[in-house]
């Protein structure tokens, strides 16, 4: 079976994306992988520490192991945004294949700091686990702002990505380049789009290289995405488009059938409308 530092350096080098999708039950991991089933490419699963919390760390991880023995499929799963070190080795012990660590709100040697000690520890695990840093505050979570968070717009600076890569020896680092999480009111209708700053990935990529992700996906520009995985981002996270697709499915199922109890009668719209998202996510993701 393919390793995720295999998928990570081939992404990499052909200059495509691996899409990550976070998941806090099986409907959603249900849609993720139906919609990348179609190309047959590497997709992450992340779980929050809220998303782990609830669905169980033990029991995504081995539900994400038998879905991809019983599919065949390269599915990997990320411990997004692991704020300690306590939960970044539970997630480790329980079998995932990444531990985001992020503690960028944090100044930057104390950040350094941590983060070295969280790649030593994990990786006295599982040798072979992929740690990502986080460098530059952009958010945690999938909100609707009313306006730009200020946070955001505070960039990573090249000096400081090297530095950081170097010191902590993380596998991948995922910078602030205009990213956000959660999306603006004017972006849920599509009016707005998110922009990136494309020069300033290709020096950070050229500085630190290794793989880039970029975090708060949901609702950016089409030809900022391709320019910026042409510029060197690896990974790509999209949650709340992924939330939207599924309070939308089921606000449409509830109200078209007000006598059905059964749950999972219900689920279908949710499902199919998730599963666009992620097949239309990795045909860009992907493409060349």
């Amino acid at each position: 079976m393919l390793a995720l530092s295999e998928a990570l350096g081939d992404a990499q080098r052909r200059r495509v994306a691996i899409g990550h999708f976070n998941v806090s039950d099986l409907v959603t991991l249900k849609a993720v992988t139906a919609g990348a089933r179609a190309f047959n490419v590497p997709v992450l699963i992340g779980t929050s520490e809220g998303e782990r919390d609830f669905i169980g760390v033990r029991e995504i991880a081995a539900v994400v192991a038998a879905r991809r023995e019983e599919t065949g499929q390269p599915i990997f799963l990320n411990a997004d945004h692991t704020h300690s070190l306590e939960r970044a080795l539970e997630a480790a012990k329980a079998g995932y294949d990444m531990i985001g660590f992020d503690v960028s709100t944090l100044p930057l040697e104390k950040n350094i700091e941590l983060t070295r000690q969280a790649v030593e520890a994990v990786k006295s695990i599982t040798p072979r686990i992929i740690v990502e840093g986080e460098l530059g505050f952009i958010g945690s979570g999938s909100e609707i702002h009313e306006s730009v968070p200020e946070s955001s717009r505070l960039l990573t600076k090249t000096d400081d990505a090297k530095r950081f890569v170097e010191t902590t020896r993380i596998d991948v680092l995922a910078p602030a380049v205009g990213n956000m999480h959660g999306l603006l009111k004017s972006m849920v209708s599509g009016g707005m789009r998110k922009h990136l700053d494309i020069g300033r990935i290709g020096e950070i990529a050229a500085a630190a290289t290794i793989p880039l992700t970029l975090h708060g996906g949901s609702g950016t520009d089409d030809g900022d995405f391709k320019k910026a995985i042409s510029a060197g981002i690896t990974i790509v996270h999209i949650s709340t488009e992924l939330r939207l697709a599924w309070r939308r499915g089921i606000e449409a199922a509830l109200a078209g059938n007000s006598d059905e109890v059964v749950p999972y009668k219900r689920y279908g719209n949710s499902v199919s409308a998730m599963a666009a998202v992620a097949e239309e996510r990795l045909r860009l993701f992907n493409a060349r």
